[in-house]
This record gives structure tokens, C-alpha cells and sequence, in this order.
């Protein structure tokens, strides 16, 4: 699998890693159906709800 990296937006990391919308979840990001989310990067969504993307990453990538 490919690595995950905050330039990829949260649609793109559901669709080729459906699994993760659990760990995203579990860092506090709730809405990653909402139309918003799919367009958003994973740094933009981290930016916005306040979540290390750092540790974000970290948590992603260990599943792959």
C-alpha cells in the first residue's frame, strides 16, 4: 500500500484505505462523509479539528 501524507484529502485516504475512517474517527474528525471532508487534505482537517497531523500520520501509516 502507499503511504499516507497530509497532502491527500480525506476522500482519497477512504477510498483507498477504507479501514482507516475507524482511526480517523477515533482522533475526533466525525464527518468524514460530509462533502466537505472529501475535499479537505488531511492537514486542512487536522487544522481544523485541532488534531497533530504528525500523530495522525503516525497512527495511518502503522496500519498499512
Amino acid at each position: 500500500m502507499s503511504e499516507i501524507t497530509k497532502d491527500m484529502t480525506i476522500g482519497e485516504i477512504i477510498r483507498l484505505h477504507p479501514r482507516h475512517v475507524e482511526t480517523l474517527m477515533a482522533f475526533g474528525m466525525g464527518c468524514v462523509a460530509c462533502g466537505a471532508a472529501q475535499g479537505e487534505t488531511l492537514e486542512e482537517a487536522a487544522m481544523v479539528h485541532g488534531i497533530d497531523v504528525d500523530n495522525l500520520l503516525r497512527a495511518l501509516n502503522v496500519l498499512d
